[in-house]
């Protein structure tokens, strides 16, 4: 019966297989004086390279990659591997598909083979898990012992061992079902670029079934803190740090920080240890250049060479143009004030922004208030961000485990005896409640509701824009305010017109929403005097 695989050969064809079943001659990677790690190393070096400048050259692993290899496959003294989910994270165009394909092919047919194994590439999109697959069929193809022994199923992109019938299969999140697997291997590839968990639970879940199963992640990092991909970092970095034990969980981090120069060749290496390798140094300068030319592209640039947790999608404001407005904001007792309020759901951040436009200078004075509902130790756990410290530091308010509209009218009550609020922009969702609480302890409050679509955000997107760029904007450098300022981004519309997108957004940027509705009706009142403004 003939077969459909490299070659398209029949069993007879195959003179390994011909030998009898599971026979084939000794190979270099089944050398018993090899530890487990040194096995796959070798028989990764023992593949062809068959695309690029080492093509059909043997396959040599740089020091970095061995060294991940060693991690994954440590043994305990009775031979085990206690690894049992293993990231690798590092930029693209790092190699990361061919060790990927050679790590499948090492436990499809090499020395972490098991009988009727169950080997999985999984990805986001159908054309993004052929791609592993592809690598392994041109790998196989070029090894005349795995071409005897494998068979490639193309139209279901499947590969089968002929010898301990284990099978690879590449799946994408498309896939109809993924219930019922048994995975004794697993790589996702690009994992932090993926928009639901769906496939990544549902093979996790699956590894129960064998005795000594492995998921791989290797993928540059996700946008934001709630991807899993994030998850799994901060996961790894707890067991670096001993927080956490768990001798099953590895990771291999290769980051920039974020305070490191992006321009620099040394902050480059960080995040690509194929820098000058195969990973071409020319097209990161390439790059480079082009993001820092064009600020629309340097988030991107940051993402995915420099393995940052930022959005690709251009920040709304400069890191740097936000700290240039850091000075002290000033806002004598008595002067006339307008302000912005952002009220959260239940669980949300809740932002009152004070703003004063000082009429002798031209300088907005902005003063933030935030409340928070909930656990502030597990609220600053699940989104990485210290509101526990910032409580304690006055920045930020509990407001027990919901938020409570009686607190904010109160406080807007106190602030308006302090300084006259002329008029206080809102967004529509849940304001009633406010109001009435305000009725009911008798503060009178301009109240003036503002769009947060395109029509009423786009003239107060752009006067935030103009006052931080011409450096009259005045914030104290507030940190609750510059990370919503930092996680800030816009979109447009076929006009042209922008506004904040919550969604598209790194963190939460509340602050920034009630920040702009505040500034934009005090840009628009014409006081008649400048007592007016000032008391």
């Amino acid at each position: 019966m003939g077969l459909r695989g490299p070659g398209a050969k029949t069993l007879k064809e195959r003179p390994l297989l011909s030998e009898g079943p599971g026979l084939r001659p000794p190979q270099a990677w089944d050398d018993p004086k090899l530890s487990r790690a040194d096995k796959v190393i070798v028989f990764c070096e023992e593949l062809t390279v068959t695309s690029g400048p080492d093509a059909f050259k043997k396959l040599v692993l740089r020091p970095w990659q061995k060294r991940f290899i060693k991690q994954v496959y440590r043994t305990e003294s009775d031979g085990s591997r206690p690894v049992r989910t293993a990231i690798l994270s590092m930029g693209r165009k790092n190699g990361k598909t061919q060790l990927a394909a050679a790590l499948a092919l090492a436990h499809l047919c090499g020395p972490e083979v098991e009988s009727r194994g169950e080997i999985y590439s999984c990805a986001n999109d159908r054309f993004q898990s052929s791609k592993i697959f592809f690598e392994m069929c041109a790998l196989i193809r070029n090894h005349p012992v795995l071409a005897d022994q494998c068979n490639v199923i193309s139209h279901r992109k499947e590969i089968q061992d002929l010898l301990s019938g284990s099978v690879y299969t590449a799946l994408s999140k498309e896939a109809k079902t993924k219930m019922g697997l048994s995975p004794s291997f697993v790589v996702y590839d690009e994992l932090g670029q993926t928009d639901g968990r769906e496939l990544y639970d549902a093979m996790d879940s699956a590894l129960g079934g064998r005795k000594e199963p492995l998921l791989l992640v290797i993928s540059t990092q996700a946008a934001d803190d709630f991807a899993p991909l994030s998850e799994l970092i901060d996961y790894g970095q707890k067991v670096e740090q001993g927080e956490i034990k768990d001798p099953t969980f590895h990771l291999t981090f290769y980051t920039a920080p974020m305070e490191l120069d992006p321009w620099s060749k040394k902050t480059w290496r960080l995040a690509n240890p194929a820098l000058d390798d195969f990973r071409s140094l020319a097209d990161v300068k390439r790059l480079a250049a082009q993001a820092k030319r064009m600020p629309a592209r340097e988030n991107a640039f940051r993402n995915l060479i420099l393995n940052q947790r930022v959005s690709a999608e251009a920040r709304f404001l400069e890191p740097s143009a936000w700290r240039a407005c850091a000075e002290e904001a000033k806002i004598p007792v008595g002067a006339r004030v307008f302000a912005g309020l952002d009220l959260g759901s239940t669980r949300d951040l809740t932002a009152l922004v004070l703003v004063y436009p000082n009429p002798l200078d031209g300088i907005f004075h902005v003063r933030p208030y935030f409340w928070i509902p909930g656990n502030l130790r597990e609220r600053g756990d699940e989104e990485r961000v210290p509101y526990e410290a910032w409580a304690k530091q006055g920045y930020i308010m509990p407001i027990g485990v919901s938020t409570d509209p009686k607190v904010i009218a109160h406080k807007i009550a106190e602030l308006n005896g302090q300084n006259k609020i002329i008029s206080l922009a809102f967004d529509r969702w849940r304001m009633a409640e406010v109001k009435r609480e305000l009725d009911d302890i008798g503060c009178s409050v301009t109240l003036q509701p503002h769009g947060q679509g395109y029509k009423d955000m786009s003239a107060a997107v752009n006067v935030v824009e103009r006052l931080v760029v011409q450096q009259k904007l005045r914030h104290g450098n507030h940190p609750v305010l510059s990370m919503c300022a930092n996680n800030a981004i816009v979109t447009r519309d076929p006009t042209g017109a922008r506004k904040f997108d919550k969604a598209k957004s790194v963190g939460r940027i509340d602050g920034m929403v009630a920040m702009a509705m505040a500034l934009a009706i005090a840009t628009v009142y014409k006081p008649v005097d400048i007592g007016a403004l000032i008391g």
